[in-house]
């Protein structure tokens, strides 16, 4: 399994921090990109929502509550351009493994305990 991976999130999200910090615990190099302060391509916005589809928007986050319809009926990828704090995160990609939020089944599999 590759030791180096690349985390997209927000630098201020606590899950993001907790991940990243728990990573590097256990030996992973990370690569940490802040979507809002370097805000992805739309080609790499439309590469995350190949690879996840629509688990990408977190539909529950405060974010998604304060858009309206019509932002809500946008599709991912344009979602994700307008604000980027409505994706998911983290979202992990570490050689061929991708990998959304940071629950029990993302940390077996990248050898973190949970």
């Amino acid at each position: 399994m590759p030791r180096t991976l690349t985390l997209y999130g927000l630098a201020h999200c606590s899950t993001c921090q907790k991940a990243q910090t728990a990573l590097e615990d256990h030996g992973w190099s990370v690569s940490f990109r802040d979507v809002q302060k370097q805000p992805l391509s739309e080609d790499e916005r439309a590469w995350l929502s190949a690879e996840f589809g629509e688990k990408i928007i977190n539909r529950a986050s405060l974010t998604w509550r304060a858009m309206s319809e019509d932002e809500r009926g946008a599709a991912p990828v344009a979602m994700m351009g307008a604000k980027p704090s409505v994706m998911k995160r983290p979202a992990i990609v570490a050689g061929d493994l991708r990998l959304l939020g940071w629950t029990a089944n993302v940390k077996r599999a990248l050898g973190v305990p949970a």
